[in-house]
């Protein structure tokens, strides 16, 4: 009788907690399922052309190209034109590698001809800039019947007045372009410098142990960077926003991009279109909220409108030192 009453017990005490188990079960479904994010990569045809050996251009690009059919995910590629050229004229094996991002399946768009900083050249050159930078691209989509609609600064520099970036978006929309954002904003290009770096140097065991090294922790550098974007969404907006993710056409992308990907997804991050990130209604915020000389992350431009404490930035990940002397540069 005693053991009879003891699991008549446990069964009221089971059936009291399970629905609270159920409901904890789903509330962590659902924020699995609210985890989205777009891939972005810039720089195509490929980041620092002018410092990457021609000779190994295809093999690089094609190890490249085998990564994202592995990650199988949406992309959009952002184009500078000018890396097309070769004393100014246009060289069509680089052209030919744009058409592989195309013939894909991959959306391509308008990263200004020649990688321009808008602080520093000003409105008028900038929008030449575009103009110029569509100049090959806009005949490549429009064999397929598509046109460019997607234009990302370079150096996610947006400009310093209400003025200009106002004037930049009625310019942009008048060429039938959106502003990309960016919202997981990272030192990738750092890890990639470091890699690349290491790629140029003579063949030993120790460089080998280094790109390793290098590959082996790129990875994790970036899930954290995710991990803390996807908390300072929560902080700022109280939910999971679909991230808007910034990589580089390189090297190290070349050799660990899907393994990326793969991390991502054990995090529970759904991949999805640009398109679909931007349905979310955030994103009407704009650039709003920083007037500075460089180029944060939009959800740091939307916490600086919101007068938010610097402790509100605190937490974020940093390139390790001796990446950034790899890389032969100071800081992110």
């Amino acid at each position: 009788m005693r053991v009879f009453r003891l699991c008549c017990s446990l069964f009221v005490l089971w059936a009291c907690l399970a629905p609270i188990a159920e409901s904890h079960a789903q509330a962590a479904g659902e924020t699995a399922s609210q985890r989205r994010i777009a891939v972005t990569i810039d720089d195509l045809p490929w980041q620092r052309l002018g410092e990457t050996p021609v000779a190994g251009l295809p093999d690089w690009h094609a190890r490249l190209m085998a990564q994202l059919r592995r990650a199988d995910v949406p992309v959009v590629g952002f184009v500078n034109e000018g890396k097309l050229e070769v004393d100014g004229v246009v060289q069509p094996e680089r052209v030919r590698m744009l058409r592989d991002w195309r013939d894909a399946g991959y959306e391509l768009g308008n990263h200004t001809y020649g990688h321009v900083d808008l602080h520093e050249v000003g409105l008028p050159a900038y929008e030449a800039g575009i103009l110029k930078g569509e100049r090959v691209l806009r005949p490549l989509l429009a064999e397929r019947g598509a046109a460019p609609r997607w234009f990302r600064h370079p150096y996610l520099r947006a400009g310093r007045t209400p003025e200009d970036r106002a004037a930049l978006t009625d310019f942009l929309a008048a060429h039938g372009y959106r502003i990309a954002p960016v919202t997981v904003d990272n030192g990738e290009w750092v890890w990639a410098f470091a890699y690349a770096n290491v790629v140029a140097q003579a063949a030993s065991s120790n460089r080998d142990a280094t790109l390793e090294r290098l590959r082996k922790g790129y990875v994790p550098y970036m899930l954290n960077k995710l991990d803390y974007y996807e908390r300072q969404s929560h902080s700022l907006l109280g939910y999971a926003l679909p991230q808007v993710w910034l990589m580089h056409a390189n090297e190290l992308n070349a050799v660990a991009f899907a393994d990326l990907i793969d991390g991502a997804r054990r995090r529970g991050y759904r991949f999805v279109s640009l398109e679909e990130a931007m349905r979310d209604p955030a994103y009407a915020r704009g650039e709003e909220g920083y007037d500075g000389r460089f180029g944060p992350s939009w959800l740091h431009r939307w916490a600086m409108a919101e007068k938010k404490p610097k402790e509100f930035y605190a937490g974020e990940p940093l390139v390790p030192k001796w990446v950034l002397d790899l890389a032969g540069v100071e800081g992110e």
